[in-house]
């Protein structure tokens, strides 16, 4: 077992990933086809609640369910006519003869055991990394798909300052992580030690070498050969709002030490919807059937970055951050009106019995796979339009939002911020997925200002943001208050094509 097991990330959803090994003999269709039976055979009458092989995965994979715990099993073919029992995986010989997917799977493990290797103490490392991971997810700021730090990223960071206070505590080495990597002098990368050389022909991270490898922002680096940047989806945007976090849990590090605040204080949950935005876009993908759903809004999720990206270059946005979750609704629709409503984001037609859920709490393989890959063969996903009855029809819609924060206008200037070229070309790199069905599969980019978003990104205890009040001001200061940036409204003329005015910026899309 590695990756979540080794590295002590037992926390609630996560699954454990184990390495089934064979011989070179053992193809992995042997893998997909033969182990599943052999699994049934092996564990107790009902034991294994699901079975699902993944071969078209990143990483092909078999998922199952072992009496309550999700178990990811991962095979690599090894070019040995038997496994040996004292088989260290760390020679790099064993890399030689296998295709990319057999090395990735292969590689996970080495990651992981590279990593508890180079730290000082695996008991200091586990209890801080198990911290890091937690305040990671409850801020909002752990999803490598859409640019945040994943599991093994965020774990060579603890190990890095790990390796820096070898004598420290737990809580000393969750002190320092704040301080250290806020600090960091990016985009000088993340080193457990150097990288090292191997005898095949494969790439290695190295930006002196590799144009693409001197645009990453934030790199961490793998300790196992060979080397590979673990952030290399990380935007100027969610750079700053990882860096932003490091400073605000730095900041209340050093108020728990002086017994000011405690540690749940740390661990509070984002404010993404509260507080942090005053404008989101809403960006919504639609499906007639939940199995078509499930792949094309796992489409949209693998392409959110690039969206994100293309709203960075833009001079009048500071931040674009993208939330990590994306929110799963069933609406029932009796016309046309209603559906295309329900498209654009509308969750006044919700089914009745049914509740929102994040995709993490679906946790849908199909949905997983695509939002990794980017692809998912067409014929895999059921295209049927599913009806409640004669009159009334099921929409499957999955929505992420990406939080907007502007740059600063400077006194008396105006501007405007045109992003529907950017809004048509992420459209168009959805739509030209080899499996977008038109009639099926819909996409909608819509602006919500923040006391307009739905109740269910909302949790009990949220104090959610309200409307403005208007201000009464007199007739010479009106001149002022057109520059008000908080007078929001839709431009009569463009009403329905999703173009919102202010009287100091235009934002314009195009509701697809």
């Amino acid at each position: 077992m590695f990756s979540g097991s080794s590295n002590d990330d037992d926390m609630t959803g996560s699954d454990i990933d184990t390495l089934v090994l064979g011989p070179k003999h053992v193809s992995i269709e042997d893998f997909f086809s033969d182990f599943p039976p052999v699994l049934e055979q092996m564990a107790p009458s009902g034991a294994i609640e699901k079975v699902t092989p993944v071969p078209d995965a990143f990483v092909p994979i078999i998922k199952l369910e072992l009496s309550g715990i999700s178990i990811d099993l991962l095979f690599a073919r090894l070019i040995v006519p038997s496994i040996p029992l004292n088989l260290d995986l760390k020679n790099n010989d064993y890399l030689r003869g296998l295709d990319e997917r057999e090395a990735r799977s292969l590689n996970g493990t080495r990651v992981t055991d590279e990593i508890l290797e180079l730290v000082p103490q695996q008991k200091t490392f586990r209890l801080a990394l198990r911290a890091i991971k937690l305040w990671a997810q409850r801020r909002a700021i752990y999803a490598n798909i859409v640019g945040f730090p994943g599991g093994v990223a965020w774990a060579m960071l603890v190990a890095r300052v790990c390796q820096l206070y070898p004598q420290a505590t737990g809580s000393v080495i969750v002190g320092k992580f704040f301080r250290i990597m806020n600090k960091w002098a990016w985009p000088q990368p993340v080193l457990l030690k150097p990288i090292e050389d191997g005898p095949l022909q494969i790439k290695v991270w190295n930006p002196k070498i590799y144009h693409g490898d001197r645009f990453h922002l934030m790199p961490i680096i793998t300790p196992a050969y060979p080397s590979m940047c673990a952030t290399h989806n990380v935007s100027l945007s969610t750079k700053a709002v990882i860096l932003r976090e490091l400073a605000r849990g730095g900041d209340i590090v050093d108020k728990i030490f002086m017994k000011q605040l405690n540690w749940n204080d740390l661990f509070a949950r984002h404010s993404f919807f509260t507080n942090d935005y005053k404008y989101y876009l809403s960006i919504t993908a639609s499906s007639k059937t939940k199995e078509a759903e499930a792949v094309w809004s796992g489409l949209v999720e693998s392409k959110l970055r690039h969206l994100v990206g293309a709203l960075d270059r833009k001079g009048t946005i500071a931040v674009s951050h993208p939330f990590p979750k994306g929110f799963e609704r069933t609406h029932t629709v009796s016309n046309d009106q209603e559906a295309e409503a329900v498209k654009n984001g509308s969750t006044k037609y919700q089914a009745k019995g049914t509740k929102t859920e994040t995709t993490d709490e679906v946790a849908d393989v199909n949905h997983q796979v695509a939002a990794q890959n980017g692809i998912q063969h067409p014929e895999n996903v059921e295209t049927g339009e599913q009806k409640t009855n004669g009159e009334t029809r099921t929409i499957y819609t999955t929505t992420y939002y990406i939080g907007l924060e502007l740059k600063p206008l400077e006194p008396g200037a105006s501007r405007s911020l045109d992003i529907s070229t950017d809004a048509q070309i992420f459209k168009s790199t959805c739509t030209s997925w080899a499996g977008f069905q038109p009639g099926i599969n819909d996409l909608s980019i819509i602006h919500v200002r923040n006391f307009d978003l739905p109740d269910d990104v909302f949790e009990p205890g949220d104090i959610r943001p309200t409307r403005p009040k208007k201000k009464i001001v007199k007739k010479t200061e009106a001149t002022a208050q057109k520059r008000n940036i908080d007078s929001l409204e839709v431009s009569p003329r463009y009403k329905g094509y999703g173009i919102y005015h202010m009287s100091t910026v235009v934002i314009c899309l195009f509701n697809t």
